[in-house]
């Protein structure tokens, strides 16, 4: 039950984010649930794998770089999801940002 709400947390906070950002698109609901869904797999699979092999850089740039990595992460999720548009990489960084924002706020008012 845990897991659904989660979901639908997330999805409603891409949703929100979405309509903040001029530079994101969402066509439905469902789509910022699936974009949810492939974040949070690319995010479990993928991020640490990306942190490793940045990690030089992103200790020079005193972690800056991890921002980059999200950012990349979440181009990577518009490319794979029909419906769900980032319109370039600062957009996307910002993207991250809010979502991380709204995020916390959410599962703050849940607890």
């Amino acid at each position: 039950m845990k897991l659904i709400v989660n979901l639908l947390i997330n999805g409603f906070a891409v949703f929100i984010a979405s309509s903040i950002l001029p530079g994101v698109d969402v066509n439905s609901f469902t789509t910022a649930i699936i974009v949810s869904v492939i974040l949070g797999v690319l995010n479990m699979i993928l991020k640490p794998i990306l942190v490793v092999l940045t990690l030089p850089i992103t200790m020079i740039t005193l972690g800056l770089f991890y921002f980059v990595v999200n950012g990349l992460i979440i181009l990577l999720v518009s490319k794979f999801v029909p419906g769900f548009t980032v319109n370039g990489i600062l957009t996307a960084i910002i993207f991250s940002l809010v979502l991380s924002i709204i995020n916390w706020f959410f599962n703050f008012l849940s607890k």
